[in-house]
């Protein structure tokens, strides 16, 4: 009767939070990772087929307005913060919106698997930064190897679409800086759920001024919903469990896959095909993304 009474007594939010839990504690962390990146890269896809409609701007105020009203309302932050606390919430927050507003914005003009590929030169040049071992100058080289071929593949790429997704890898590179501060400051989801609202303050007005009404038709809230929780909770939750079980430099090897995916995905979903040499160029990205990854001291 006492356990009856405690299991009428949990929360939903109580409740949520242990089912997921065993859920995700039942598959391995490796999968983990993979389920995530193909679940951001599904929702890319998906994003790119409401930008006939709202544009990538009212995408992005979309995917962010609905993954901040998922967070807050599962973890329910308390705004009682010190001046850092926020400044690194407000800080994080900025660069998490202006990332989303670039890349989509990249989306638009070029295929998902080169926008990701470039955008991925931020956190390899994260992971570079500061090395003086000779064999990271080799990755350095190999990305950027990569890169020329990836803008030499085919004549038609976008050059403002090119110049988007390097705006958004450089704020990708903050972001990850800027994350690593967060979780010193905060604790569980309480940070990002925040640093997810700001962003939507971020990016809205954008949204609107762009599409205007054409953001509350129905099927676009259902679709945009949808894109939140595969580009934003789910992935994000799956990476926040995988980090528990597995050092992050077997996670960065496995996040190497992403450009991969993305263009597999692009092809698969999008119908975006890309050149050979386009191909390797995104291989050249993986590789050196991996061989940074692994190259990693084991307290960074």
């Amino acid at each position: 009767m006492n356990v009856n009474r405690t299991e009428r007594g949990l929360s939903p939010r109580s409740s949520l939070t242990a089912v997921a839990g065993r859920t995700f504690g039942a598959i391995p962390p490796p999968a983990l990772v993979l389920l995530g990146i193909v679940s951001v890269q599904v929702g890319s896809a998906l994003a790119k087929h409401l930008f006939s409609t709202v544009g990538s701007s009212g995408t992005v105020a979309l995917r962010l307005f609905f993954a901040a009203a998922v967070l807050m309302l599962l973890w329910r932050p308390s705004l009682r913060m010190n001046r850092r606390t926020w400044t690194v919430v407000l800080s994080y927050g900025v660069t998490l919106g202006l990332m989303n507003l670039c890349f989509y914005l990249a989306l638009a003009r070029i295929p998902l698997g080169i926008a990701v590929t470039i955008e991925f030169l931020g956190p390899l040049g994260v992971a570079l930064a500061g090395s003086r071992r000779w064999l990271d100058a080799f990755w350095a080289v190999l990305a950027a190897g990569g890169v020329v071929l990836l803008m030499g593949g085919r004549g038609d790429l976008n050059l403002v679409g090119l110049l988007f997704a390097l705006a958004a890898g450089t704020c990708w590179g903050l972001y990850i800086l800027v994350g690593a501060a967060l979780g010193r400051h905060t604790t569980e989801g309480n940070g990002l759920a925040l640093g997810m609202a700001v962003a939507a303050l971020v990016a809205v007005p954008f949204g609107v001024a762009d599409s205007g009404t054409a953001l509350v038709q129905p099927w676009v809230l259902v679709a945009g919903l949808g894109v939140a929780l595969l580009s934003s909770v789910i992935p994000y939750s799956l990476d926040l469990e995988a980090l528990r079980k597995i050092p992050p430099r077997v996670f960065g090897i496995l996040m190497s896959l992403e450009p991969a995916m993305a263009a597999l995905i692009g092809l698969i979903v999008l119908q975006e095909s890309l050149h050979w040499s386009q191909w390797i160029a995104v291989l050249c990205v993986v590789a050196a993304s991996a061989g940074a990854a692994r190259g990693t001291r084991p307290d960074v």
